[in-house]
């Protein structure tokens, strides 16, 4: 896993002459004669694809900016594309441009690996480890195309995509067509994800140095997001949903942590527990690697002991809601940092507040775990390097809680309210919460799912989003509450005083939120996408 990781850190991504994945005619292409020669070249060009989702302008941070449309976060810093926060999209903002031309770099990439691959394998049987990164390929194309599709593709009209394999020849480089929903898009991933477990080992079979790769179980959890997302316009769907979930627990082991702590841990003893599916692992020290996201949202200047980035802060509004399981619960306490509030930093007890840029009166507390040790730079917790503030830490993009939680929503939606509060409980007794004690609503069902993957890359916006198109009504109307509100935060009287007084007060930034409507669901396609698509590629509609 240390080797996974500092490949991460120090390898630059491969085939940098690639261009963007909607190009006609692209700036270059790999020398793919004398390429899939020997084992090493089939690791080096899977690496290539893990490296640039863990990087900043992936999951380390840009993909997080839009959260700022809910009410679970707000922006610690003044920034530039306030109309993500506000439904006023463009499609040319910076993070979410910069994602759509990076998953479908990745999307290429994959592509490419997996055309030549096949082709070896018609005349060569393939070695374990060009098996195991044919199944890598698979997995990694899927998941980007999982990112692109329901981020820009509805009932209406899918996303660009094709596969290489599916020509003779080399791929012309045309651009991909626009499949004619996004459930098409859909079924392609799940496509993918089945042939990436026919190739993919197991979690367990994988050695110490190669855990963190993809693995049969993470390819499973990929299908069922992808059927909780088609139910929206397909509740069938959700069917689907309980059958993977299940397998993923029967056939796979998959199961919660015994405690909401040790999914946070910054050991690495704590990194692969049972409700481990998918994540990042990260580390810091001079060689550091991974993801910086946990130094992104530290305090600003981290109160003179390390170059914390202050970028997110939570809100009043998401601690309210995780207050009404009891003031100071454990998944609170463990979340978000409050004034006066104790915690470990750098070896030093400290009461919290926070002097950074725009006021918040809270901070992620998550993913605080690396900075509690003494020396935690020097002794391998977070990096060396503040400008890349990576922390050790196993940064989960998908946990078995969230599955847990799909599950429970696929009960609701199918009439089975009981076998729903089963799952919603095993979530919050592991917390110490109380078990609920009536029949559950999927305004249960909200609750627990934003309190339990607060600040974590699940896209609670987008859960909004495709609640406010739910059959269910009081889903519709919760989500269509939190989409129209502006977030709340605590203002300070004196804000280097843990024990100021506060009032409570409407955020200071993004304030013209204009209303939410249904096509906000997607984001617009990059405006040279469409022009240099020669009108291949249809807008989404509303833009």
């Amino acid at each position: 896993m240390k080797k996974y990781i500092s490949v991460l850190a120090l390898s630059a991504c491969m085939f940098s002459s690639c261009s963007d994945f909607l190009d006609v005619r692209p700036e270059g292409s790999p020398v793919t004669n004398a390429y899939f020669t020997n084992d090493q070249q089939a690791i080096d060009a899977i690496d290539g694809l893990y490296a640039p989702v863990h990087q900043e302008k992936g999951f380390g941070r840009e993909l997080f900016w839009e959260q700022g449309a809910a009410c679970d976060i707000v922006w610690g810093r003044t920034r530039g594309y306030n109309t993500l926060a506000t439904f006023d999209y463009t499609g040319d903002e910076d993070p979410i441009k910069g994602a759509f031309d990076m998953f479908y770099t990745n999307i290429s990439r994959a592509n490419w690996i997996i055309k030549q691959l096949l082709i070896k394998e018609k005349t060569t049987e393939l070695t374990a480890v060009e098996k195991r990164s044919l199944g890598e390929a698979y997995f990694m194309r899927g998941m980007a195309h999982f990112w692109i599709a329901y981020r820009y593709g509805t009932d209406k009209q899918g996303v660009p995509f094709v596969r290489y394999e599916d020509f003779e020849g080399d791929y012309d480089n045309s651009i991909p067509p626009q499949l004619a929903s996004v459930t098409d898009n859909y079924q392609a991933i799940l496509d993918d994800m089945d042939k990436a477990i026919a190739y993919l080992p197991r979690f367990e079979e994988y050695s110490d140095d190669d855990k963190g790769r993809a693995h049969q179980a993470a390819a499973v959890a990929y299908k069922a997001k992808v059927c909780a997302y088609w139910a929206t316009w397909n509740e069938e769907k959700w069917n689907d949903v309980i059958k993977l979930v299940n397998q993923l627990e029967n056939e796979y082991g998959r199961d919660l942590a015994p405690t909401f702590a040790e999914v946070f841990s910054s050991e690495f003893a704590d990194f692969w527990n049972k409700e481990y599916i998918w994540s990042i692992p990260s580390t810091g020290g001079s060689t550091g690697g991974g993801v910086e996201f946990p130094g992104i949202v530290l305090e600003n200047k981290g109160w003179g002991i390390y170059n914390g980035w202050g970028q997110m802060k939570p809100t009043y509004d998401i601690y309210e809601e995780m207050a009404k399981d009891g003031a100071g619960n454990d998944r609170l306490v463990r979340s978000i940092l409050e004034y006066n509030q104790e915690f470990e930093f750098f070896g030093e007890t400290r009461r919290f507040f926070s002097v950074s840029d725009l006021e918040a009166g809270f901070q992620i507390n998550k993913y605080m775990d690396p900075f509690k040790h003494q020396n935690a730079d020097t002794e391998g917790y977070v990096n060396t390097n503040g400008n890349w503030p990576t922390a050790r830490i196993n940064f989960p993009l998908i946990r078995f809680a969230e599955m847990l939680l799909f599950r429970a929503e696929a009960y609701l939606m199918t009439n089975q309210a009981e076998l729903a509060k089963a799952d919603l409980n095993r979530i919050r007794v592991r917390s110490n919460l109380q078990p609920l004690d009536h029949t559950p609503t999927m305004a249960d069902l909200y609750h627990e799912r934003r309190c339990e993957l607060a600040f974590e890359y699940t896209d609670h916006l987008f859960d909004l989003k495709r609640w406010h198109r739910s059959s269910n009504a009081e889903i519709k109307q919760i989500a269509e509450k939190e989409l129209n509100s502006h977030p709340r935060i605590r203002k300070y009287e004196d804000r280097m005083n843990p024990e100021s007084p506060f009032v409570i007060a409407d955020y200071e930034d993004y304030k013209n939120k204009s209303k939410y409507e249904d096509y906000m669901m997607v984001f617009p396609y990059p405006s040279n996408q469409i022009t240099k698509s020669n009108g291949k590629l249809k807008q989404n509609e509303g833009y």
